[in-house]
């Protein structure tokens, strides 16, 4: 089954009782848009995420950013907004999958195979024509029961483990400049970690529009089949919509460092590049 799903495959699955579209609109450094995009117009019957409160753990000095919330917890609110073992999942956000591939990620690391994006979010669905509503929903609870997935999880010490050898690929998922380091706006220290490759996300969803599979296996073409790939970005979320893209393209050893660039350099000994690959 494909990661993503078209607005019109999508609309044929409204209303039935075996299938939660889950809207994670967000914007960063505006944390309260995305909630009140949601109350103000969504997909009906759609359940909301949100990305800070629901999909992030408490931030320590170590760990990144936005690291992966206790599980337990986040069990309850899948199962209170009505996702179990026989729910298909349809996520979406109005940010080329950015913040909706975070759940979707989330999903499959807890064990959860049967989700996928959205492939033109909300804006797509409503320049569709499709119905919106700003009727909240009232889900019926199921028990979700998590199986972690580690293979599609990275920790610290499996990018270490990596460097340098044979077959390893480590991709920094920000924007170029970021990643060069030229600019010091965003981060306490610009670069990227030693040995990693530059594929912005964004180049996956040119004008918010998911790409197809054949698509993501252009952008990733000099990449060879039988990689073992670690992704990241700067706190875990919008590395997520390439880990969807490659695996859409195919590649079978995709791992998520969820800690990111923030956790790498929140350990003074670690080391940074700067400039190009």
């Amino acid at each position: 089954m494909s990661n993503i799903i078209a607005v019109s495959e999508a609309a044929t699955h409204l209303g039935k009782s075996n299938v939660v579209f889950a809207d994670v609109r967000f914007v960063l450094g505006q944390p309260e848009e995305g909630r009140r995009a949601y109350e103000e117009s969504h997909i009906p019957g759609a359940v909301f995420f949100d990305l800070d409160a629901d999909l992030s753990g408490p931030k320590q000095k170590h760990g990144g950013g936005r690291p992966v919330p206790p599980l337990d917890e986040l069990a309850r609110k899948l199962g209170a907004a009505g996702i179990g073992d026989d729910t298909d999942v349809i996520v979406y956000d109005d940010q080329g999958g950015s913040i909706a591939g975070r759940l979707w990620w989330t999903l499959k690391y807890l064990g959860h195979e049967r989700v996928r994006l959205l492939a033109e979010g909300f804006s797509g669905w409503r320049d569709a024509g499709q119905p919106v509503t700003d009727e909240l929903p009232v889900p019926a609870g199921k028990e979700f029961v998590v199986r972690t997935n580690e293979a599609i999880f990275a920790d610290i010490e499996d990018v270490k483990a990596g460097a340098g050898k044979e077959g390893h690929v480590l991709i920094d998922s920000r924007k170029p400049d970021h990643f060069t380091g030229e600019d010091t706006s965003k981060y306490a220290k610009a670069g990227h970690i030693p040995g990693a490759i530059n594929r912005f996300w964004e180049a996956g969803s040119p004008g918010g529009i998911f790409q197809s599979a054949e698509v993501q296996r252009e952008r990733f073409k000099d990449l060879p089949a039988e990689s073992e790939i670690i992704v990241y970005c700067g706190g875990g979320v919008t590395a997520t919509p390439n880990v969807l893209a490659l695996t859409e393209a195919g590649y079978k050893n995709v791992k998520l460092y969820v800690g990111s660039w923030s956790d790498w350099t929140s350990y003074d000994e670690n080391p940074v590049a700067v400039g190009e690959e």
